[in-house]
């Protein structure tokens, strides 16, 4: 993935340590189908080999843009960039906070400077047309009720112990909060990133050995599956479940090894198996 693999051949911790970060960083940036530059790679590179830090890079990134005549077309080429080295410098911190403070200041950091709106709570509602619905979204939160829901959930989850959960109970609790907080979608945009992020955080803090790379191979797998758990259309017998959620937390953090293919996650994956199936493969993640 974005000739980073002869990094993790040669085998010094430091150097495959970064480069996980950076599979990572860059991966979830196809959530929203977005794609880094070639001048992104090349500091990538260089933070991996230790010639430059990310602080280094993220300079580097700045100035560049600042140069270029950029096109309306590649603002999101830029995104990518800038929001890539942000996830990367979050992800070596070992900081973290289990609030909703915590969650909001992560989109802060990683869209500020790029959405006015970074690290604001939206105040209008939203919907998304969703590949995997065929078209329809899931419910979000009333942007009236988002603080509240938010609060609420955390202070929830804070009181909460794993002590004597099985592993799969353990998965299952970690995908239901999850799918909980993705679905208030307190941000105009930005939330499954960020979303990823602070779980990757959270997880980590919480003492779980989490391979990041998974999020990079699957980042489009991750976001579906967090649709469909929260997604119910009683009159086409398709309800809301974790099933894919805890698939994907399974191999995270279990070593399960659950193919993680986005066709399963359409709604018309077990009915359709011609044009639809044709379709799934072109947004395999």
């Amino acid at each position: 993935m974005y000739s980073f693999e002869e990094y993790i051949r040669q085998g010094e911790p430091s150097r495959i340590e970064k480069t996980y970060l950076w599979r990572t960083a860059i991966g979830l940036q196809q959530v929203d189908d977005l794609t880094p530059s070639a001048y992104l790679i090349e500091r990538a590179k260089e933070n991996i080999e230790g010639k430059i830090t990310v602080d280094e890079v993220k300079n580097l990134i700045d100035g560049y843009y600042k140069q270029q005549s950029v096109r309306a077309e590649d603002e999101r080429t830029e995104e990518a960039d800038k929001v890539s080295a942000q996830i990367v410098e979050i992800l070596s911190e070992k900081t973290f906070h289990l609030s909703s403070l915590q969650y909001i200041e992560i989109h802060r950091r990683l869209f500020g400077g790029i959405y006015k709106f970074a690290g604001k709570i939206r105040d209008y509602n939203i919907t998304k047309d969703e590949w995997a619905l065929n078209g329809k979204t899931v419910f979000y939160s009333d942007a009236r009720m988002i603080s509240a829901t938010l609060d609420y959930d955390f202070r929830q989850e804070k009181d909460f112990s794993f002590k004597n959960l099985s592993r799969t109970e353990t998965v299952e609790h970690i995908a239901k909060f999850v799918s909980g907080i993705w679905q208030i979608h307190p941000f105009g945009e930005g939330n499954t990133r960020t979303t990823a992020v602070f779980a990757i955080k959270y997880l980590r803090a919480f003492g779980f050995d989490v391979n990041n790379d998974l999020f990079a191979q699957h980042s489009r797998y991750f976001r579906n599956a967090l649709v469909r758990a929260n997604f119910n259309d009683a009159k086409n017998n398709i309800h809301a479940t974790v099933e894919y959620l805890m698939r994907f937390f399974g191999n995270l953090l279990l070593e399960e090894k659950h193919e993680l293919k986005n066709r399963s996650l359409h709604v018309f994956a077990k009915t359709n198996n011609t044009a639809e199936s044709k379709r799934d493969n072109v947004k395999e993640g």
